[in-house]
């Protein structure tokens, strides 16, 4: 049973491996000229390095004896020695040339795909991945695929090419002793092929752990100051510890046993070359070949049994390439987002006239969120979405504006189901910020302009004025021109927020959502934007999501969620009236 077990696996891992090579394939193939032109310099490389050998044999055999050396003769043919080294020299930098410009070309391609593939990922997938995993894939386990890569053109070719050139040339000089070459040197490839076929695993194994380390690495640094506040430095040291551990491990087994290839590899033609010194000295006692012949002969058993060397440390590092190629071939083929329609609408200007039909939405299959969901919204109403965390809140804006779809029933935008648009034009419609901030690195304008960058110097003011963002943009070292991080750099979490919303009131689209829009920023400010939010959300369809109940109070209507269900709906009013679950949230927050 164990051993049916393990031949379905290594059948499944061969597979895998004989399908990852195809793909390489594909990727390569859109360079088959500069592919061809590093085979023919390939070609003329071993074909001028083999003819080297002859020369210098032809060299010796005019050397006869102390005082009888033919040096005219010798010396034409060492001007042709150095010619054939000379344009073997050019043909090989040529060569390298031709093998980078695939490789590095190859590795773009393959970057860009991925990255590509990454912008039209489901949520759910980016939510189920260590994004420092996702960042492994397409930078640590390209490079390491294009190391593989480098090494494959530059010694694999070469290395086939000087096997079938040598065994030419030493057929023409003896056959017999060609034939005990041939019979011993398929040792090395029977060597390199049991071992690489036990490393591929090993290799993979390496590739995946090295994934969880940058993920954790990822993890930490984004979150430094959460580390050290709560004093977790040890216990992500201990984590690291214990996956810098594995990646030990597996890297150092992997490394091991492909070291093995080369001492035996190297044994083998060793072997080889001491049967062909013996068998071609005996020859020449014998008058079957002269002295220059021999040592030719020797050159050529020695350049034979080399490419296997080579070849098979090619193969070794090939598992390593081919096992990092799988993981980024696996994200490259992960299930896009569901695709849009052939027939998708253009959303443009929408009213706002927003309706959830029997809406059911689940994260995790067999654990319903929101069930049989119905919400119909008038062209500019402000609807405010309140309730405990994790009732569906966020749910309902990650479904509005399709970043997840829903399981059934529907969501219309002017009546037409969201799904019969196209995303990019549905989301454009939106106007979104979020409690998380998330702003990119380059200057505070940069950030601002993300959803109008044509907008005009007057446009971004008018917009920075109005999200009381201006004042504080002023006061930085270059202003609207000063550069900032990723995550914001010197800036307050406050003042990131103000930037969100900045960004929000320069587009000014026709409907907006306001997920706690703004949970970081001080009263005194918050009442101020509240009244900008006010003029803003005029004549715009708005959802507003809030935990503090005192900025809801003017929606035209509130909807009370609990457990994916709304459980209460109304004005602020009516809902105090009612004295249900609205009422106990809202006394709770303001009572002494």
């Amino acid at each position: 049973m164990a051993e049916d077990k393990n031949r379905k696996t290594a059948s499944v891992r061969e597979t895998s491996r004989k399908g990852t090579v195809g793909k390489v394939l594909h990727y390569i193939r859109r360079y088959w000229g500069f592919l061809a032109v590093s085979l023919i310099l390939a070609v003329i490389t071993v074909v001028l390095t083999l003819y080297v050998p002859i020369l210098i044999g032809r060299a010796i055999d005019h050397i006869v004896a102390a005082g009888r050396v033919d040096f005219a003769a010798v010396g034409r043919i060492l001007i042709k020695v150095g010619a054939a080294v000379a344009v073997t020299g050019i043909c090989q930098w040529i060569m390298n040339i031709m093998n980078n410009h695939i490789t590095y070309h190859v590795v773009h391609d393959i970057r860009e795909e991925a990255f590509q593939k990454i912008q039209v990922l489901p949520l759910k997938y980016l939510d189920a991945h260590a994004y420092g995993e996702i960042v492994s894939r397409v930078i640590a386990d390209v490079d390491q695929f294009a190391d593989g890569l480098l090494m494959g053109f530059t010694q694999f070719f070469t290395g086939i090419v000087t096997i079938g050139g040598t065994l030419i040339f030493m057929l023409t000089i003896h056959v017999q002793i060609t034939f005990i070459v041939v019979l011993l040197t398929p040792l090395s490839f029977v060597i390199a092929n049991f071992v690489a076929k036990n490393t591929y695993s090993m290799f993979q194994q390496q590739s995946v752990t090295r994934g969880e380390q940058t993920a954790l690495i990822d993890e930490m640094i984004g979150n430094e100051k959460v580390v050290q506040a709560f004093g977790y430095g040890d216990r992500a040291l201990e984590r690291f510890d214990e996956i810098n551990s594995r990646l030990e491990n597996c890297s150092l087994k992997a490394t091991f046993f492909s070291s093995l290839t080369n001492p035996a590899t190297r044994f083998v033609n060793n072997v080889v070359y001491a049967a062909v010194a013996l068998a071609g000295a005996l020859t020449v006692l014998s008058g079957g070949m002269t002295v220059g012949n021999l040592s030719s002969f020797l050159s050529y058993a020695n350049q034979y049994t080399k490419p296997f060397n080579e070849i098979s440390g090619v193969i070794t590092e090939l598992q390593n390439a081919l096992a990092c190629a799988a993981r980024i071939f696996s994200l490259i083929e992960e299930e896009p987002q569901v695709p849009e329609a052939g027939d998708a609408k253009t959303l443009e200007n929408a009213r706002g006239n927003v309706e959830l039909d029997h809406v059911d939405f689940s994260y995790v299959q067999d654990k319903p969120l929101i069930e049989n969901l119905n919400l119909s919204v008038k062209p500019g109403q402000r609807v405010a979405l309140v309730g405990p965390t994790g009732c569906g809140k966020t749910t309902i804006i990650n479904l509005l504006m399709r970043f997840y779809d829903v399981d059934a029933g529907g969501i219309r935008v002017d009546g037409t189901d969201i799904r019969d648009y196209t995303r990019k034009s549905l989301r454009i419609n939106y106007g979104m910020v979020l409690q998380e901030t998330w702003l990119k690195a380059g200057t505070i304008r940069d950030n601002i302009i993300m959803g109008k960058p044509d907008a005009t110097e007057e446009e971004i003011i008018a917009a920075a004025k109005a999200s009381h963002a201006h004042s504080f943009i002023r006061r930085l070292p270059q202003g609207y021109d000063t550069v900032i991080s990723e995550d914001g750099g010197m800036l307050s979490q406050g003042q990131k927020q103000l930037l969100c919303i900045t960004r929000v009131m320069l587009c000014l689209p026709p409907m907006l959502i306001l997920d706690e829009a703004t949970s970081s920023i001080d009263t005194r400010t918050d009442l101020k934007i509240q009244e900008t939010f006010a003029r803003m959300m005029k004549g715009r369809t708005s959802f507003i999501v809030a935990h503090r109940l005192s900025t809801i109070q003017n929606a035209d209507v509130i909807l009370v969620m609990k457990d994916g269900h709304i459980i209460e709906q109304g004005s602020h009013e009516e809902l105090l009236a009612g004295g249900g679950f609205y009422s106990e949230l809202y006394y709770s927050q303001f009572q002494n």
